[in-house]
């Protein structure tokens, strides 16, 4: 069995192993692969099996490959993937839940908390003599921002919306949770299931923990943040196409938008003419939320235990069943 995987160097950049994976089979592993169909064609004309990341694989992919028999894509989301021509080709797509959601909700907290108190530019200020030459026994650069008692609004209730709420629960907190399903158990004092426009009109922080569909594309845009609170705060580690990023700047220069926190953008590596670069008390990581050792360790062990459950005829977290 030929096993190729197109882009292996973000989950492991060489702190892992791909030993578990050998053992199934003839595998080669490119760190990265050009998006072009012929490249991509060229790398997997032979194999059986494909793993992917963030390398497309769309029916004009698909079609030229006849060996191809299994898609297990390196993450939870698959958008990348053409499920309906795999599908139609009795290709099976696989993918990855849950398994980077401690690590995501722990991100999301950590982005709050900077914005909160801009520990990274106190810090900064300090080593360039600032508390030094100051008149009292401390200083702050910017506002701080106390969370008990304040309502994080979480658009996507599913496991790693829950994973944060429930850390910010501990802070105090009350949660505003938004979600195409409820699960009524999930409910407290400080925590409880609204509709959107309540989310954006009482939401202190919101937080999205949704998927990129055509219902949650540009969730965050002028209409929207003209209901929210002025100063609010807004956090994304889900999908970059989930924000508006021409509207989220005018509201963060403005000040409607008090705070933002993205890990993600609309393209990605960020382009240069990006409009959250020059936006005002904008913080933007390279989508990193993710990425811890441990997490990946958990990727890359349900990547292996997807394959050998489809070897051994009873395939699971499977997409286009």
């Amino acid at each position: 069995m030929k096993m190729v995987v197109l882009d292996g160097y973000t989950l492991n950049p060489g702190d892992l192993s791909w030993e578990t994976l050998k053992q199934l089979g003839d595998l080669k592993v490119y760190d990265r692969t050009d998006f072009k169909h012929k490249i991509v064609i060229d790398a997997i004309a032979d194999a059986d099996v494909v793993f992917t990341n963030k390398v497309p694989l769309p029916k004009e992919v698909l079609t030229q490959v006849p060996n191809l028999k299994y898609v297990g894509v390196l993450a939870t989301g698959y958008n990348i993937i053409d499920v309906d021509t795999a599908r139609s080709l009795n290709i099976v797509v696989t993918n990855v839940p849950n398994y980077g959601t401690t690590a995501v909700a722990q991100f999301t907290m950590g982005l709050l908390l900077e914005m909160c108190h801009h520990i990274g530019d106190h810090n900064k200020a300090v080593k360039e003599g600032e508390w030094t030459k100051s008149l009292d026994f401390c200083f702050w650069n910017t506002p701080l921002i106390e969370l008990a008692g304040k309502n994080m609004g979480i658009i996507g209730f599913g496991r790693i919306g829950q994973a944060t709420a429930k850390i910010a629960q501990s802070f105090g907190l009350n949660i505003l949770a938004y979600n195409r399903s409820k699960d009524v158990s999930l409910e407290s004092e400080t925590c409880r299931y609204v509709e959107l426009d309540e989310l954006f009109e009482k939401s202190d922080i919101i937080s999205l923990h949704c998927p990129l569909l055509e219902s949650t594309k540009g969730i965050i845009n002028k209409n929207n943040m003209a209901k929210m609170k002025d100063g609010v705060m807004i956090i994304n580690t889900s999908r970059g196409g989930l924000i508006v990023e021409e509207d989220l700047k005018e509201a963060l220069d403005s000040g409607k938008v008090g705070h933002a926190a993205v890990d993600v953008v609309s393209k990605e590596p960020i382009e240069e003419d990006n409009p959250l670069l020059k936006a005002k008390n904008c913080i933007i990581t390279p989508h990193i939320a993710w990425a811890p050792k441990e997490s990946r360790t958990r990727m890359m062990n349900i990547v292996v235990n997807n394959l050998k459950a489809y070897l051994n005829g009873s395939p699971k977290n499977v997409i286009n069943s």
